[in-house]
């Protein structure tokens, strides 16, 4: 039981890092320009919260379709990962330019709801794969906020080499946690 719940556990952080990587590598974009701490601080407990009511409901409505879709679970949980892999990848090497948006007012809440929505398929797939919520959600909202914190912060220091390379690596954890679900 205890090799099950250390499995389930790091498997669990391994995707809460995935994910994180994108509020990481945006926050690292928009952390090359002035921007106060108390934004930054801010910024990031919005992209925690967001990253666990997303995935909460992702969960609850596929734990729902379980139901119905007992057999087929591993499979389309494992696939719904992979694909948010793959998205994650081939976007991180699309060129893009920084956010014409800062993380104040509005901005925030456009900024936590962008690198949170990838949250909520993993949730779902979650769900279906029958993982539990309280944990789940907890632990994405932790590591998120600390990424997003530091993607700021780093940002503030560097001058954006890192950001291509957090999306592929994000996206190659999704996938093969994918392939783990599946397999």
């Amino acid at each position: 039981m205890a090799e099950i719940w250390s499995e389930g556990a790091f498997s669990l952080l391994l995707l809460a890092f995935a994910l994180g990587m994108d509020s990481f590598s945006v926050a690292l974009g928009m952390g090359m320009r002035p921007i106060r701490l108390r934004h930054i601080f801010t910024s990031g407990l919005m992209v925690g919260i967001f990253h666990m009511v997303m995935p909460a409901v992702g969960i609850v409505i596929g734990q729902l379709l379980s139901v119905n879709l007992d057999t087929m679970a591993s499979l389309i949980g494992g696939l719904l990962l992979i694909a948010l892999g793959s998205h994650a990848i081939f976007s991180s090497l699309v060129d893009k330019s920084l956010p014409t948006y800062t993380p104040v007012g509005a901005g925030v809440w456009l900024f936590a709801f962008s690198v949170s929505i990838d949250s909520f398929s993993a949730g779902l797939s979650l769900g279906i794969a029958g993982y539990a919520v309280v944990v789940t959600i907890i632990m994405f909202g932790i590591v998120s906020t600390m990424m997003t914190w530091g993607g700021f912060l780093l940002g503030r220091k560097a001058h954006g080499f890192l950001g291509v390379y957090s999306g592929i690596l994000g996206g190659s954890i999704l996938c093969s946690m994918g392939l783990h679900t599946i397999f």
